[in-house]
């Protein structure tokens, strides 16, 4: 996905002098093994960049307010190998604006047991500097994603590794352009927001332009270019004969690639990192854009359907927590249900616009009549999505907050054969179970549009509603219907009294 840049994190480490030169001198040079190790371990996705160690209130608002200026800075990592008392600590964190996660480890994994005495002690008293930390976090109101356990633990640098990745997508966001290529599909309630108030909470701009703009985009396409991606899709997919070069309806696929084009320019001309479209709004065009955005949103782009900016961006964010993990991540939209009692599915699909990172084997592209949008037939991928654990989650304004909401499920091969579908396609089964989850979802007025993920799960949407400071709902194999109601109704007055608390 080249176009996500790779920004880094910073590790900071809080001690004092009461300790006096060569104490800090260990702490220092500790920390900075520390870093060394986990970068070596080839399980974090992002470069951790060693700071100075803090240990004055001036070093630590310096070191904040450092962090907020540096666009490479992605978020922060925090860390007391000693005692760092917390007072000090209020100016920079009060100033400071990039994620935070609170590493409550401790340098030495063993206790030297027949050894210690008071200088180990005065050392490696992290235990008692993370309580510390911990309280003026929770005093600020400080969001942030605490990590428990030795560093050279795996199962700790993967939990490390989750946040750097969420890190990573909310720094894509901020200043991020989102461009909707007419409006939202009529009438329709979920796919409103308010991209103001988004803005200010998510740090993403979304603004329109018409359809024509992207047609002069795509008549500024030259015709060898075309011809040159006409002979890509060949080399790469199974492309129906009709569509070949010399088939009866090459024309289609050739306006599908300048269609591709088109759009490639428009957006990197306008650094636009996802985007919409709807069928109602095709002035200019003959066909709905498929493939097109299909091979888009494989390159990394978000994207969502009918206007829908709001799922465009959160699909841009876990494409970017999933950048170069296997499994991959795509737009969807829960379609039509299996509703037999011996096992109940959802079929998920759209209308053309699936993205090929999730499917089970190479993608047929085939045309087909639409039945909606009133152009000709637009051309598409077809596949079926492989099987394995995944996450259905969603992004709603409700008026007064955004709330997030996830469906952990599992995928599954179709249990019959889809002959006259021709779209892309998942089937999945729900957890606990459909009438739960789906139950669950309406409740919490979940959106139809979402974003399906096999590398994102639980854990980062979680991250992201953390330093978004954006409510989360959960729907898993633990979820109890009446239970679930009743956080939703716990929830509305949270947030409705959580901005009034702000940070004290």
């Amino acid at each position: 996905m080249s176009n996500m840049p790779k920004p880094e994190i910073w590790f900071i480490t809080g001690s004092q002098h009461l300790y006096g030169e060569g104490p800090l001198k260990q702490v220092a040079e500790n920390s900075q093994q520390i870093v060394n190790e986990l970068n070596k371990s080839g399980r974090l996705p992002l470069n951790l960049v060693f700071k100075p160690i803090v240990t004055r209130p001036e070093e630590i608002r310096a070191r904040c307010l450092e962090a907020n200026n540096s666009e490479d800075c992605a978020g922060v990592i925090l860390w007391c190998h000693t005692f760092s008392p917390s007072k000090m600590w209020i100016g920079g964190l009060l100033q400071l604006a990039k994620p935070v996660l609170h590493l409550a480890t401790q340098f030495n994994r063993d206790l030297p047991w027949a050894d210690i005495d008071m200088d180990f002690m005065n050392l490696n008293q992290a235990a008692h500097g993370d309580r510390e930390h911990g309280f003026i976090h929770t005093r600020l109101r400080l969001g942030r994603k605490v990590v428990v356990g030795h560093w050279s633990d795996e199962e700790v640098q993967d939990r490390v590794a989750v946040w750097m990745r969420v890190a990573h997508a909310w720094a894509d966001w901020q200043g991020g352009k989102f461009v909707r290529i007419g409006d939202n599909m009529r009438y329709v309630a979920v796919t409103e927001g308010d991209k103001v108030a988004a803005e200010a909470r998510f740090g993403f701009s979304v603004n329109t332009h018409g359809v024509g703009d992207l047609v002069e985009a795509m008549n500024g396409i030259n015709e060898s270019a075309v011809t040159d991606l006409c002979a890509q899709y060949e080399s790469q997919y199974d492309v129906a004969a009709a569509l070949r070069r010399g088939g009866e309806r090459h024309d289609a696929l050739r306006y599908n690639a300048r269609q591709e084009l088109g759009l490639r320019a428009f957006l990197e001309d306008g650094d636009f990192i996802g985007f919409t479209d709807t069928f109602e709004d095709l002035h200019g065009l003959t066909q709905l854009p498929g493939l097109a955005v299909q091979r888009l949103m494989a390159d990394g782009y978000g994207y969502a359907g009918e206007g829908d900016w709001k799922t465009a961006a959160l699909v841009r964010a876990m494409k970017t927590m999933s950048a170069d993990m296997p499994g991959g991540t795509s737009f969807m939209e829960d379609y039509t249900y299996e509703l037999n009692p011996n096992g109940q599915l959802v079929l998920g699909s759209h209308m053309l616009e699936i993205c090929p990172s999730i499917a089970s084997h190479k993608p047929t592209i085939d045309i087909h009549p639409l039945g909606i949008g009133g152009q000709d037939d637009p051309v598409r991928m077809i596949f079926d999505a492989h099987e394995g654990a995944a996450v259905n989650v969603a992004m709603m304004d409700l008026g007064n907050r955004f709330r997030l909401l996830v469906n952990e499920v599992d995928a599954i091969k179709p249990p019959h054969d889809l002959p006259k579908l021709p779209v892309a396609r998942a089937v999945w089964k729900c957890r606990p179970d459909l009438k739960t989850a789906v139950g669950s979802w309406i409740y919490a007025g979940g959106a139809h549009h979402t974003g399906f993920s096999y590398s994102v799960t639980t854990e980062y949407i979680e991250d992201l509603a953390e330093i978004a400071g954006v409510e989360v709902a959960i729907i898993d194999a633990e979820t109890k219907l009446r239970d679930f109601k009743q956080t939703l109704r716990n929830n509305e007055i949270y947030y409705h009294i959580a901005p009034g608390l702000g940070r004290m």
